[in-house]
């Protein structure tokens, strides 16, 4: 039996579109686009058509866009880059306890350095009330960083309430958009976010690559010093092979045309779930305001690692993890108040533009023999 792949949410392929335009970047136009010769103006060129690429997905300016290692370091550059900022005002942060660790683990590290951190919860769907965050701003609060899409179950947080609180307050606004960026709208204006962080490996781009959207006027203290590269954001010579890349993809992702049917398979996806196993399995995450290609479901009284196992031919996450004979929930998971019963039997399928009914519906028949062995 062939290999069946729905961790789209983990990684993505290389969109087929975007090998080929990184391709002329392996051989041919291999110059410093910093140099001033024939052979550096060609990568100039290149890295910042790639730039214009990103910002027409997100409605920015192209001055507006920092090319990064991937999502870890754009939100990592976000969360220092405000809390080192000159003028920095207060030194309270306000996150939530379902972010991913690349934004709680910058926090942990920020309130050795004196920083104040809330984290604010989430119902049992995942949604963060934007009144907790209101809740929980206080003179000194100079940042607030919510995650536009979760992860593991797909709920889709309602960034544009906060981003008007925030505004109200005169706060910066950072959200981690890497899972959301090319499935669902993301245009900054629409958001009212002042800094958001994209990951290339999420949108059909290559592993290794990112950018940071700063709105105009907000100064971050730069993650990366050096030479002064990406007009003094982020030192280090431009990747211009990987930038490429994740320019190409951002605008294969502007069409989200393919969007609407990926969210039909992903309902009947789960319908096919509810038909064969019934009240033994149930949905993680919002039912509606999540990403349209996540299904997060738990088997009852199951463990998710130990069903996936049964099921080689296919590639997908769980929401547990196995330690010493013991389960541990997720943090997202755990966050949301779902039991450990109900929790150590999650799984994550998530679908993407190559998924077909046939691999899903061969997927429920695997998990039909799996759960019950």
């Amino acid at each position: 039996m062939s290999h069946i792949y729905l961790d789209y949410n983990a990684s993505t392929p290389i969109a087929s579109e975007v090998r080929i335009a990184m391709l002329p970047y392996l051989s041919e136009h291999y110059g410093n686009p910093s140099s001033q010769h024939w052979a550096g103006l060609p990568a100039r060129v290149a890295v910042e058509r790639a730039r214009n690429q990103v910002a027409n997905l997100l409605g920015s300016s192209p001055d507006e866009i920092v090319f990064t290692s991937g999502g870890t370091e754009a939100n990592n550059a976000a969360l220092k880059g405000a809390f080192f900022a000159p003028g920095r005002r207060g030194r309270h942060i306000i996150t939530t306890h379902i972010e991913h660790p690349a934004i709680l683990a910058p926090c942990r590290f920020l309130e050795r350095l004196g920083a104040v951190v809330t984290c604010v919860g989430s119902d049992s769907t995942g949604l963060v009330d934007p009144e907790e965050i209101r809740r929980a701003i206080m003179p000194e609060t100079f940042l607030v960083s919510v995650m536009h899409a979760n992860n593991e179950v797909g709920t889709i947080q309602p960034i544009a309430e906060i981003g008007r609180i925030t505004r109200e307050y005169g706060i910066l606004f950072h959200t981690d958009a890497a899972q959301s960026v090319g499935k669902v709208a993301t245009r900054v204006d629409d958001l009212g976010v002042d800094v958001l962080s994209i990951a290339g490996h999420k949108l059909y781009a290559p592993k290794g690559v990112g950018a940071l959207y700063i709105r105009k006027g907000v100064e971050l203290e730069p993650f990366m010093h050096g030479a002064g590269h990406e007009h003094g954001r982020r030192a280090g010579t431009e990747n211009v092979l990987l930038n490429v890349g994740l320019g190409a993809a951002c605008e294969l992702a502007r069409d989200r045309a393919w969007v609407p049917h990926m969210q039909t398979l992903r309902d009947r996806f789960w319908n096919a779930l509810r038909a064969a196993f019934g009240d033994q399995v149930r949905l993680n995450g919002h039912p509606t305001s999540r990403l349209p290609n996540t299904v997060n479901v738990s088997f009852v009284g199951k463990v998710g690692a130990d069903i996936l196992a049964r099921m080689p031919e296919v590639a997908a996450s769980t929401g547990s993890a196995c330690h010493a004979g013991t389960v541990e929930l997720s943090p997202v998971l755990r966050a949301m108040g779902i039991t450990p019963d109900v929790g150590m039997g999650a799984m994550r399928f998530s679908l993407g533009r190559m998924t077909t009914w046939a691999e899903l519906d061969t997927t429920v028949e695997l998990l039909r023999s799996a759960v019950t062995r």
